[in-house]
């Protein structure tokens, strides 16, 4: 029986590799360039490890990928063999060969999960853009929620569209933003992944295209995928100058995606802004070529500088919403254990939402919900947000320090807001410095989570969660992992002790 439960095409796997910078694939310590069979093996040791290449993936026959990747078939042959001795590939006769992980190797995911806290005291972790929670506020809230919680506990507790309190409070913040909203207009979700993928089931079937930023948040991108859609990426501008429309033009006309997700306020994992132009003029097109633009706002209150000043949202610019969906969320601006999010959209589009709910999770945490209104209603909220942004700002100051210090090569523009910094790692692959830097004790995803189909691999994110001598040796850490991808050294146990003591 075969071991292997899903499959990677030659053509498929050939361009996952090429994405690979091969200057960095191939040099070794004494500047000598690998065996071809060797580059091989690392390039797909290296897929595997970023999740990119599922486990338990059936690879291609030597001959197909020989072919598709213009080697000789020894060539891959000698790569699979080293892959099998490596514990990265398994094979038997009559069922071919599929991905493995070695014995002790934890497995890779696709996303961006938290390190466990368990971890912390030997591993700095850039992979959670998430900051703890800003006390007193989170424990005043549930005190708060705890007063009202009897009002609610004679009742049944399912509330598919939210809590009556909570929609009230949110469509009242929209109005106070210039947006007239209504209660209607609102739908209380689990979290801002949960909104998405509301939207996703409800208004995608499996094979449409969804037009995405390229970059975009990896965790949405993986839930898409997961939904079936055929992702478009469309690239932002450069310079964290927002969106490109001459190409969102041309991509919503050409491509004629049934959705498009964007992050228009600080942008994740650039840190872009898009400008009100930028805004007026993607809704026009989206409305132009029949296409819903779903809008992630869960950055939009992070913005850090005190002289940046807030575009006004991008369904102002779609007062009869037929073309604009909003996210929200409170874990980004607030604490990311505090999983309410919502959607803002058209009276009827938030009823069919609701509707489809019954057959996912039917509502979202009564407590949660009453701690967020309490903040909103309180003041809470804005106190609470105040001590985030402060925090985030110290933070990304200090990261913007320690990388011109210990990476000077590294390229990066400073974002204005939100949590995240998106870093071109000086000609050397991403990927390989995650891979070094988890085992130097720092923990960054790279460039490929953010993208599709291998792009980004020169990139890595750099999230606003660690101040002072901690941001320092993050640095610290990243600058020997990147000398050991530009060397192609091996992880001692000396330097081992060095950059995790």
């Amino acid at each position: 029986m075969a071991q292997w439960t899903s499959a990677v095409g030659a053509p498929q796997l050939a361009r996952l590799l090429r994405s690979q910078d091969p200057r960095d694939a191939q040099l070794t310590a004494a500047g000598r360039r690998l065996p071809a069979y060797r580059s091989l093996a690392d390039g797909v040791r290296l897929l595997v490890l970023e999740g990119r290449v599922p486990v338990a993936a059936r690879l291609p026959a030597e001959r197909e990928l020989a072919a598709a990747f213009g080697v000789s078939r020894t060539t891959v042959a000698a790569a699979y063999e080293a892959l099998r001795a490596e514990g990265f590939l398994e094979s038997r006769r009559g069922s071919g060969s599929w991905t493995a992980v070695p014995a002790g190797n934890p497995l890779p995911t696709r996303g961006l999960e938290p390190l466990p806290p368990e971890a912390a005291g030997s591993m700095i972790d850039l992979g959670c853009a998430a900051l703890p929670a800003p006390e007193p506020w989170l424990t005043r809230a549930f005190q708060g929620a705890m007063a009202d919680l009897p009002l609610y506990a004679h009742t049944h507790g399912d509330y598919p569209a939210g809590l009556p309190v909570l929609r009230q409070a949110l469509a009242d913040r929209y109005t106070a933003r210039g947006i007239p909203t209504m209660p209607e207009q609102i739908m209380v979700t689990t979290g801002a992944m949960g909104a998405v993928a509301a939207i996703c089931r409800l208004c995608t079937s499996p094979g449409e295209r969804v037009a995405v930023d390229s970059p975009s948040y990896a965790n949405i991108l993986q839930l898409m995928r997961d939904a079936g859609a055929r992702l478009v990426p469309v690239a932002l501008a450069d310079k964290l100058a927002g969106w490109d429309l001459p190409v969102w033009r041309q991509v919503m006309r050409d491509a004629a995606p049934r959705m498009a997700y964007v992050v228009a306020d600080f942008h994740n994992p650039t840190g872009s802004l898009a400008t009100e132009d930028q805004r007026r003029r993607l809704v026009d097109a989206a409305r132009s070529a029949g296409t819903l633009l779903v809008v992630d706002e869960t950055m939009t209150e992070l913005q850090l500088d005190h002289d940046t000043e807030p575009p006004r949202p991008v369904c102002a610019f779609d007062p009869a919403g037929s073309a604009v969906i909003t996210v929200g969320s409170a874990s980004k601006a607030f604490w990311a254990g505090m999983r309410i999010g919502w959607v803002r959209a058209a009276p009827d589009i938030i009823r069919s939402l609701v509707a489809a709910r019954a057959y996912s999770d039917l509502g979202s945490p009564v407590l949660e919900q009453l701690a967020i209104a309490s903040l909103l209603e309180t003041g809470g909220w804005e106190a609470a947000v105040g001590i985030r942004r402060e925090q985030a700002r110290e933070n990304r100051d200090a990261i913007v320090e320690a990388l011109h210090r210990h990476l000077p090569d590294w390229e990066f523009s400073v974002p204005r807001g939100g949590l995240t910094l998106w870093a071109r790692t000086g000609g050397l692959s991403g990927s390989r410095i995650a891979e070094a830097g988890e085992r130097l004790g720092v923990r960054v995803p790279s460039g490929p989570r953010f993208g599709v189909d291998g792009a980004f691999e020169g990139f890595v994110r750099l999230p606003f969660t660690v101040n002072g001598a901690v941001a320092d040796e993050a640095a610290v850490r990243l600058a020997g992992a990147a000398r050991l991808v530009a060397t192609g050294a091996p992880v001692d146990t000396e330097m081992r002790h060095t950059f995790v003591a």
